[in-house]
Formats: structure tokens, C-alpha cells, sequence
């Protein structure tokens, strides 16, 4: 018997297979600020702790997407160890706050299952959750992920594709927030006086920085989520691949893009859900990231007078600054230059 780990390829995943993931994490003050190191993310509401009690939070929370990260990181070796890329994204939900101090465990179900044409790899559809110590639901999300077969000549299973949806609705929103005390919120240290009513549906927002990635920095990232995907950790088995180098995690993509939107939409603190997101291209070291976000709603939340949400794309580039919004050609394929499209509702104060 095997004491070793191979990683789960596309046969060993069958539709109803629920997978409950090893190693619990619980997230520290250092990881808060490795990750702000590593994303120079300025959000007020998540960088301090003074902020955020004085808009009626016990303490500063998590940042959302360390918490995606971190709930991500705990799937790969059962889902993703040996994926070809991850695909996207869908239907993700974050439910309640994390502190500083929070242990983070996940549980897998496989939704779905498609095998390429080729007979190489497939798509294999997953929804995870992630639990606080106390078994309280933190987020929910649905990914696709193409994972290599270990042996191509096995039949194709019936190909089950899930249903999912375009946008959750605005009611699902806002579990992670409690009621603000909007007087306490200060625009002057928060960085924007922009405002929920201040956006339009259209408006686009060049966030105007870049930001460059290094090889240090995204194997950093990938440690600290303990995300072990060959992809991304082995140069050995990467660099005989079809790309010959690793590639830069998506989610550290998602990271960096947030990270440069708070340059035009500082006062939108929280994810609330991604409805959608898809990694176009991929990205390596030694590139440049920029960003552009387009408002695609803009939504009151029932019985909330105090924040209203606002559904964003954010698209990333690569060694292109965004002035002129680069996304798609008439023909419907996306610009070269683009790596994210990411589709999410975001909480700003009314």
C-alpha cells in the first residue's frame, strides 16, 4: 500500500463523490500581513482594526480572498494536483466574517464531469465549502478545473455539466457584514468619498497602476495557501510541459487585480459573491498586471440602509495599461492582453 499522495486524476472522480480535505488552517495575523506584502492591498476596513470597530465590527476582518485562497489551497491535493489549468468560477457566496485567530477546514462535492475530445484530460466540476472551528459555513463556491487522465485509453464517463448561475440576486448578499454604524466611516482614512449612489451602471474605471509579478512572489503565495498544484510548485515537471515554466496561480492574478482596484473604488470593502470568473490566459513572472472594472448593477440589499451593492467586472491585463478598456473584439475572442474576467457583487457604504 502506497503511503504517498499521486493526486486524484479524471477517472478517479465520479459525479456525488464527496471529499472532505486534510489539513486545517488557521489564518494569523502574520498571514494578514503576508498578504498585504504581497498585494499591497489598502482596503481600510480589513487593514485596521480601529476602522473597522468604529463602523461596528468586533475587529478587522480577513480579507475576503485570503479566506478564498486559504478554503482553495485545502482542495488542491484532492482536486487540482493534477490540473492542466483552472478554469473558472461560479456561484460563490462568502457567508460570515473571519478573524485573526479562525481555523478554516474544507469539503468538496463533485458536481460535475466532461471529457475533452482529445482523451487526455477532462473537466471535472466542484462546489467547496469552507467551515470556521465553530462548523459555521464561511464561503461556498463552484469551480471547473481540467485535470489530466492517467491512463487516456479508459472510456469517457457521460459527461454531467451543472447548471449554474449568471449572478446571484442581491438577497444572498451581505451575510458577512454586520449592520454599520455608517457614522463611524471615515472617507478621509477609507481613501475615496465616492459612495454607493456615486457609480452608475456603465461607468468603466481605469485603475491606472501595474503591478509587476516576480517568481519569488507567487511561490510565496502558493506556500502560504498551501496550494501544491504541480502547475504552479514544480519547475521540474512544468518545464517539460507545453509552457515550459510554471504558471502564476489564477487566484493571485484575482488578488493583484483587487489589490489595483482600490484606486477608483476604495470605499468597496467587501466581495460579497463572485458570480463568475474566468482565467482567459495565462500569466508568468516578470509581467505586468493592470486592471479595468466595469459597473454592471448597482443593487439596494433588503433590509439594509446602510451599504448597497455594486456588480462589478474586473478585467486584468498583461503588459498593457487599460486607458482604452481592452476586452473583447467584435468577433467575441478576448483581447491578447487579457488574463481575468471576474464577475463579483461588492458592499459599499450607502
Amino acid at each position: 500500500m502506497s503511503k504517498t499522495n499521486r493526486g486524484n486524476f479524471f477517472e478517479d472522480f465520479s459525479v456525488g463523490q464527496v471529499i472532505r480535505h486534510a489539513t486545517p488552517r488557521t489564518v494569523t495575523v502574520g498571514d494578514v500581513s503576508l498578504y498585504s506584502a504581497l498585494y499591497g492591498t489598502r482596503f481600510a476596513v480589513q487593514s485596521a482594526d480601529t476602522f473597522a470597530q468604529d463602523i461596528g465590527y468586533p475587529a478587522a476582518p480577513v480579507d475576503d480572498l485570503l479566506v478564498f485562497h486559504t478554503v482553495f489551497g485545502k482542495t488542491v491535493p484532492d482536486i487540482s494536483l493534477n490540473a492542466v489549468a483552472n478554469l473558472g468560477y461560479a456561484g460563490g457566496r462568502f457567508l460570515a466574517p473571519v478573524y485573526p485567530g479562525d481555523t478554516l477546514t474544507a469539503v468538496s462535492e463533485v458536481i460535475g464531469l466532461r471529457e475533452n475530445s482529445n482523451g487526455q484530460s477532462g473537466v471535472v466540476y466542484v462546489r467547496s465549502v469552507g467551515f470556521n472551528q465553530d462548523g459555521t459555513e464561511v464561503l461556498d463556491y463552484v469551480r471547473w478545473v481540467m485535470v489530466r487522465k492517467a491512463d487516456p485509453s479508459l472510456p469517457a464517463p457521460e459527461p454531467v455539466v451543472p447548471t449554474l448561475p449568471a449572478a446571484l440576486a442581491p438577497d444572498a448578499l451581505g451575510g458577512a457584514v454586520p449592520v454599520l454604524d455608517l457614522g463611524g466611516w471615515r472617507d478621509d482614512l477609507s481613501g475615496s468619498t465616492a459612495r454607493f449612489s456615486d457609480y452608475a451602471v456603465g461607468e468603466r474605471i481605469d485603475h491606472v497602476d501595474g503591478m509587476t509579478v516576480e517568481e519569488a512572489e507567487h511561490m510565496i503565495a502558493t506556500r502560504l495557501y498551501q496550494n501544491t498544484a504541480k502547475v504552479h510548485f514544480n519547475q521540474f515537471t512544468e518545464g517539460q510541459g507545453r509552457f515550459g515554466r510554471r504558471l502564476i496561480y489564477g487566484g493571485h492574478v484575482i488578488s493583484i487585480a483587487r489589490a489595483l482596484s482600490f484606486n477608483g473604488l476604495a470605499n468597496a470593502f467587501h466581495i460579497a459573491a463572485i458570480n463568475g470568473g474566468r482565467h482567459v490566459a495565462p500569466l508568468f513572472a516578470g509581467l505586468t498586471v493592470h486592471a479595468w472594472s466595469e459597473v454592471l448593477d448597482a443593487q439596494e440589499l433588503p433590509g439594509r440602509d446602510d451599504v448597497g451593492a455594486l456588480r462589478l467586472r474586473t478585467v486584468a491585463t498583461k503588459d498593457r495599461p487599460t486607458a482604452d478598456f481592452p476586452f473583447k473584439a467584435e468577433n467575441g475572442d478576448y483581447d491578447p492582453s487579457v488574463i481575468l474576467d471576474l464577475d463579483y457583487w461588492a458592499l459599499i457604504p450607502r
